[in-house]
């Protein structure tokens, strides 16, 4: 049986495989720092074989900064940490697909890479604007963490792990730049192909993070800057600034759609056109009874219309109470025909056009040029949004925690990922927002289910800031804030922390939405399930795969961290496995014995010591995808190779691997 390697995926040996499987002749070898060879990438003969000229020179155009390829390999460095859930803190954690996740977004961005890799549809993130005032992640670039930490003074006397990022860091853009790029790069390995990022920013770094994203997802991919008119500002300068921008980037622009329609109102367009070799001629025979707003008594025959005319081959055009009182043939430039036919002589129920909009009806104006009525459900929304002020937003969240003012300095208007949800969104979709803050996406959810009747699902990151510590260095203005906030948390009861308050802020918009509902609704998924980042399940004993060495076998026996339970050695496994954190899950008893199983049969563990051949067999006869034990499941080798050997038999399909 194979072990689980119960470490992220190393992104680096994954990107020189595939770039091994196009350009085999750029694959050399290398030592490691311990001797050992490995593969590597001949980038002056790549950089060749992607040109198709000879290359001098170093020049390029190209967006750079400090630190930036140290970025690069810091976003594709394995770690050894782990996502452990936590049901007390959660929200019907057995029903729920939502997930509320504690931790630093860089490391659990690389966790989720195979859960979740081309499978969110939409990415919100609204990270710091870099204002000179707003802590910047840690990430350790170039030196030791040790290292690292005293050159920035990242770590207070209480071990504070943020630093600020203020305008007198001579690394000031340079260090935003590698922060955001890092996690972009792993955030775009986790949009579907039709997926898009929405990004708020402002003046401050706009410029160089639309240098980013083009790199990243490439320029092509480009499709908007939003322009968010918040009609607040407390700056004092030159201008007055009210606004902020939105960056709106995609995977693949060939894959993106015309957005859906907000408001699913009523329009109406010709539906001929001047004759032509795009726009021939047709006959056409209209019904009896076909609505034509022309006073009573009108009557067109002949040939009519100016620029788009119309000859009447058979019978007239009489309109007598709105409608007309014979069948017409009429000879024009139709651009409908296909679904005038569909209309008038077939389903007319299911018509839809090409959009999928609906065809609502099909009717002669007063001139007598036939129009066409659809209920808009797609359309191209305008660059300048109206999503209510910065104050109203804040108001709204005080509102919700039923207190005077914001726990937060400069929410997000729930109206914003509404939006952006509603025109991107299909039902059974999920949005990720790995700088979640306050948990504006999460309320957005709620609320474009309950009015959408769709099943969105989302994935919130926000690292656990420490609010009192941050109180120790915060600037006047965020002063009061972080009172308010630390206020709320003692009112309810939880340890002062930006995650306690986001969370908080989803129990009451989920228990506000449930509200709201009538007694024919259908249920709404207002939970979440909640994980926290934590170093690795396993023992400093445990080493990789590659590390291990016969003289220490006898060090692996209790490889596990005691304080580990059965829950967090599972979801340790899903990681590993490439398995969604939010599907069902149960546990029952066999024999004295604890069996999971997730998602019924694609995973089955069992984690108890010396487990008898009975359970095992009980497992096999499931016939699940995958089975996990630990290692001191079972007494010796023999048991392990009688285990292969039950699985052999009773469930040869199945992966079976211990930790």
């Amino acid at each position: 049986m194979d072990k689980m390697r119960m470490e992220s995926i190393d992104m680096t040996a994954q990107n020189i495989e595939k770039i091994g499987a196009l350009f085999p002749n750029c694959i050399t070898e290398t030592v490691d720092e311990n001797g050992t060879p490995k593969k590597a990438i001949n980038f002056e003969l790549l950089k060749q074989m992607l040109s198709g000229d000879v290359l001098d020179g170093d020049e390029a155009y190209e967006f750079t900064w400090v630190g930036k390829k140290a970025a690069i390999v810091e976003a594709n460095k394995p770690i050894r940490k782990t996502l452990r859930p936590c049901p007390e803190e959660s929200v019907d954690w057995d029903n729920t697909e939502n997930l509320y996740i504690e931790g630093d977004n860089l490391d659990v961005l690389k966790l989720l890479q195979e859960s979740y890799f081309e499978s969110i549809k939409m990415i919100y993130i609204d990270p710091p604007y870099n204002t000179g005032n707003d802590f910047i992640y840690n990430d350790d670039f170039k030196l030791t963490t040790s290292e690292y930490s005293e050159e920035i003074g990242e770590y207070d006397e209480d071990g504070y792990r943020l630093f600020k990022n203020t305008d007198s860091n001579g690394r000031f853009h340079s260090d935003w730049s590698s922060m955001i790029y890092s996690r972009l790069m792993l955030a775009r390995n986790l949009l579907s192909k039709d997926g898009v990022i929405f990004i708020s920013i402002n003046d401050k770094e706009i410029s160089g993070l639309k240098d980013i994203c083009n790199e990243v997802f490439g320029e092509p991919n480009f499709l908007a800057t939003l322009i968010w008119d918040k009609n607040h500002s407390a700056q004092a300068g030159i201008f007055k600034v009210y606004h902020e921008y939105i960056l709106v980037y995609c995977k693949d622009v060939f894959q993106i759609k015309t957005p859906k329609s907000i408001e699913h109102d009523l329009f109406e367009a010709g539906a001929m056109k001047k004759v032509s070799g795009r726009h021939p001629a047709s006959e056409f025979t209209f019904p009896a009874g076909t609505r034509f707003d022309a006073p009573d008594g009108t009557v067109l025959e002949g040939e009519y219309g100016e620029t788009e005319k119309v000859v009447v081959t058979k019978g007239r055009m009489i309109a007598k109470d709105g409608k007309l009182l014979e069948d017409v043939t009429l000879k024009a430039g139709f651009t409908q025909a296909n679904q005038m036919k569909q209309y008038f002589y077939g389903d007319r129920d299911s018509l839809v056009d090409s959009q999928g909009q609906k065809v609502v009806e099909f009717y002669f104006n007063s001139t007598g040029k036939i129009k066409i009525v659809k209920e808009r459900s797609v359309e191209s929304p305008q660059t300048t949004c109206h999503y209510g002020t910065q104050g109203a937003a804040s108001t709204e969240l005080a509102n919700l925690f039923g207190i005077e003012e914001s726990p937060f300095s400069s929410p997000k208007p729930v109206s914003m990922l509404k939006d952006f949800i509603i025109r991107f969104m299909n039902d059974g979709d999920t949005i990720l927002d790995f700088f979640s803050g306050s948990a504006t996406t999460a309320h957005a959810v709620f609320e474009t289910n309950l009015q959408s009747s769709m099943n969105v699902k989302y994935i919130l990151v926000q690292i656990a800031e420490d609010l009192d510590k941050s109180l120790k260095s915060a600037q006047k203005d965020a002063v009061r804030t972080l009172q308010v906030g630390i206020e709320l948390l003692d009112k309810i009861n939880k340890p002062h922390t930006i995650c306690e308050i986001g969370k908080e802020r989803i129990r009451r918009a989920g228990k506000k939405v449930c509200e709201s509902t009538s007694g024919n609704s259908p249920k709404l998924d207002v939970g979440f399930r909640v994980l926290k980042l934590d170093d690795s399940n396993m023992n400093d004993v445990y080493y990789s795969p590659a590390e291990y060495s016969q003289n220490m076998l006898a060090m692996l026996e209790s490889n596990v961290k005691s304080d580990r339970t059965d829950l967090d050695l599972l979801f340790g496994c899903l990681l590993e496995w490439g398995l969604p954190l939010s599907l069902p899950y149960s546990s029952e008893k066999v024999e004295g014995c604890t069996v999971h199983n997730y998602n019924d049969g694609d995973l089955i563990a069992c984690f108890d010591e010396n487990i008898p051949d009975s359970v095992i067999k009980a497992i096999a006869k499931q016939q699940p995808l995958r089975a996990v034990f630990r290692d001191s499941s079972f007494a010796g080798s023999p048991s392990k190779i009688n285990v292969g050997e039950i699985f052999k038999l009773m469930a040869p399909d199945t992966t079976v691997k211990v930790i």
